[in-house]
């Protein structure tokens, strides 16, 4: 790892992170960030690996997961945080979470977790690796045929908001008006049971119905 971006509201965990991330990866550049759209800026200098927390004061690491998922395919997304439940878990996992680590654990066994991606070693905590385990032995991986239906066109028009495109955007791609492609995002956001794009987002994800990887031209 030669580039290492953390992501974190707190200064004080900002800083003990950046040295947990100093001690694992010897000479990496180690770049901090405390709020979401600072974060977002921040990405596309390009980086190994982001440190990522879930609360964040402008919005939820979540959103930089999908970010990451759909923009930055090269840089390895870990969760850091203290939410340890399922909910919080699977969302981060969907949105394309590589790894999810507790910060409550001893530092050298984050350390620990932290070198072990250079061997292939996903850094989950093991509590989060027991849960998905348990989740994984129920049965409850969703999958396309398990996903809501939606038209074409709509589909056309989730594909284009996982993308960035606003309404006005879509409208003019699609060659309708905005008020239509807006009818459309309502549509998709019922079907998904969601409230925005970045939920909207990450359960496309999460059932397959959309691409994690940057677009062709883009």
């Amino acid at each position: 790892m030669e580039s290492i971006l953390v992501i974190e509201d707190n200064p004080d965990t900002r800083e003990w992170l950046k040295a947990l991330a100093e001690e694992a990866f010897p000479g990496a550049r180690v770049d901090e960030e405390a709020t979401l759209e600072a974060g977002r800026a921040a990405l596309e200098k390009g980086y190994n690996l982001a440190l990522v927390d879930l609360s964040l004061p402008d919005g939820s690491g979540v959103d930089i997961l999908i970010d990451i998922q759909t923009g930055h395919p090269d840089t390895f997304a870990v969760v850091t945080t203290i939410y340890d439940d399922d909910r919080h878990l699977f969302d981060a996992i969907r949105a394309g979470a590589k790894g999810y680590l507790l910060k409550d654990q001893p530092r050298e066994r984050l350390v620990a977790q932290l070198k072990g991606i250079a061997r292939g070693d996903p850094p989950l905590s093991p509590g989060v690796s027991r849960r998905i385990l348990r989740y994984l032995a129920g049965g409850a991986r969703r999958t396309e045929s398990d996903a809501p239906r939606l038209t074409d066109r709509e589909m056309e028009v989730l594909g284009l908001l996982s993308r960035g495109f606003n309404r006005h955007e879509i409208g003019k791609a699609l060659d309708i008006t905005a008020n239509t492609a807006a009818g459309y995002v309502k549509s998709i956001y019922r079907k998904l049971h969601v409230s925005g794009r970045a939920e909207a987002i990450r359960e496309a994800i999460g059932y397959g119905l959309v691409s994690t990887g940057r677009p062709e031209g883009d």
